[in-house]
């Protein structure tokens, strides 16, 4: 390794606290959104709180990705850092919703900076052998901030005030940003770095129009804008092939879809965002309304999805990294997590609540398999020069598949709720509590409902895992490299690409 065992411990550790940092501040902020729109005056427009977070970390990937390759991991990562905790202080003081929206908006910009170029940082000084250990414990960042981050949310809202919300993220930012000055090494950029600014703004553009028209689309009373998105996106998409043909070196480089190996680990990260992420965010509500627990109860399910998710990860990482070989893994958790959907479709009305826990379970088990392994195995494939353009080409698909898998389950579960529940009851004012408060015929009409509707919700699913099936058995055997990264002062020409 070019940089001692020491040091390549302390770069981990700077990594996994900034990738920590990102991934809790989304689930924290849910928790206290109630809260913070009622403060400010705007409980009609909330959901903005997150829309702006969740639109710019996704619409940023490729462009931060590209623009590491140029300038070096390392410039971006401590700018998307210092833009975060600037962000989070902002967002702190907001005075109004359109602050709050404004900081959540940059404080999105660098998680996504900070996500991406840890990925890429890892990459550039380790080993394609060494990376899926590496890569498992920055991946552990998320799935524990899925646990944690509710509750966290909760106490700070109850007992310090929404502000500390963010304020929280200052005090362990800059214990991190002094971690990776010393830790993270200045790692060279391309030799010649011109920026695709026009393929970079129109990509932009195009892919806001179509998470905007994904993210509307299942509200009547934005319907309309959705259309008027997806025709925008469409028009940037025919744009951006028409400015990237002509483009030295474009923002997503085409050489990088060539590889067979990418097209599979892209789409597995595919199946990922579609498949975990889009029946994680409706499990919760399935669990209350077909099982008729509290709200605490629900969350049961989805932590046991997340725990599976969360050891699989880490055992997966230190067998390929021991062995090299990591086929298995892919093809292993996709059979398992369409088997583990597909057990869901088929559970009977008033199974015992342990029953879906450890089902969903086994999916998290799968998933986790290989969530984090398709990124080293990925970059394994990627020249040196391409490694940020194809982590965030991997992280995006991921995002776009969340969430277009997300509103579908949501528009599927919301008609077919909305259809079938009896009169007397209206779709858009039932809660847990109102069903709960009602007779025990309607209670069980509704849990029948809800069954019902998220049977053939679970067989889509799996259905998504077993094409995730086919994406594994395409990968290539073999092994990853024990070949050491070249000196990070080095870079031949043959690595230079033209930018």
């Amino acid at each position: 390794m070019t940089l001692s065992p020491a040091r390549v411990r302390i770069l981990v550790v700077a990594l996994l606290a900034v990738s920590f940092l990102g991934a809790l501040d989304h689930t924290v902020v849910s928790t206290s959104l109630a809260t913070i729109a009622g403060d400010l005056g705007a409980l009609e427009h909330m959901s903005w709180i997150m829309v702006g977070y969740t639109l710019a970390a996704t619409v940023m990937l490729p462009v931060l990705g590209k623009l590491g390759d140029v300038v070096g991991p390392r410039s971006v990562f401590l700018v998307s850092l210092g833009l975060f905790l600037v962000a989070s202080l902002a967002c702190g003081f907001a005075p109004d919703l359109g602050w709050l929206i404004a900081a959540r908006v940059v404080q999105g910009l660098g998680s996504a900076g900070l996500q991406l170029m840890s990925q890429t940082i890892i990459a550039r000084v380790t080993s394609p052998r060494q990376r899926p250990r590496y890569m498992a414990v920055i991946g552990t960042a998320f799935p524990v901030a899925i646990v944690v981050g509710p509750v966290v949310g909760g106490l700070i809202t109850d007992f310090w005030g929404w502000s500390w919300v963010f304020w929280i993220n200052i005090p362990v930012g800059l214990a991190a940003f002094a971690l990776a000055l010393v830790a993270v090494p200045r790692l060279p950029g391309g030799a010649h770095p011109r920026f695709d600014i026009p393929g970079s703004i129109v990509f932009t553009g195009t892919l806001v129009a179509l998470v905007l028209a994904v993210t509307w689309i299942g509200d009547d009373t934005l319907r309309p804008a959705a259309f008027a998105c997806a025709a925008a996106a469409v028009v940037g998409i025919l744009a951006l092939v028409a400015i990237e043909r002509r483009a030295v070196e474009p923002i997503l480089p085409p050489r990088i879809l060539r590889n067979r190996t990418i097209l599979a680990c892209l789409g597995l990260s595919l199946i990922v965002g579609a498949g975990l992420f889009a029946v994680v965010a409706y499990v919760p509500t399935y669990i209350q309304m077909a099982y008729r627990t509290t709200a605490t109860v629900s969350g049961l399910v989805p932590i046991a999805t997340v725990l599976g998710m969360l050891v699989s990860n880490l055992l997966t990482g230190w067998l390929v990294s021991r062995s090299g070989r990591y086929r298995f893994y892919p093809v292993f958790g996709t059979v398992l997590g369409a088997a583990g959907l597909a057990t869901m479709a088929a559970l009977p009305a008033g199974a015992p609540l342990w029953v879906p826990m450890v089902v969903m379970a086994a999916v998290g088990i799968g998933t986790g398999s290989f969530t984090n392994l398709i990124f080293a195995v990925v970059q394994s494939a990627a020249a040196r020069s391409d490694l940020g353009a194809v982590t965030a080409t991997t992280n995006l698909v991921r995002q776009v598949g969340s969430a277009v898998g997300t509103a579908i389950v949501g528009g599927v579960v919301g008609f077919g709720v909305a259809a079938a529940l009896p009169v007397g009851l209206d779709a858009d004012t039932l809660t847990p509590a109102v069903v709960r408060a009602a007779s025990p015929e309607v209670q069980d009409a509704v849990a029948v409902i809800y069954h019902d509707t998220f049977a053939p919700v679970f067989a889509g699913l799996a259905l998504v895992y077993a094409c995730g099936i086919v994406f594994a058995l395409l990968l290539p055997g073999g092994r990853l490299s024990d070949e050491a990264p070249a000196p990070l002062d080095a870079v031949t020409d043959a690595e230079r690409q033209p930018v």
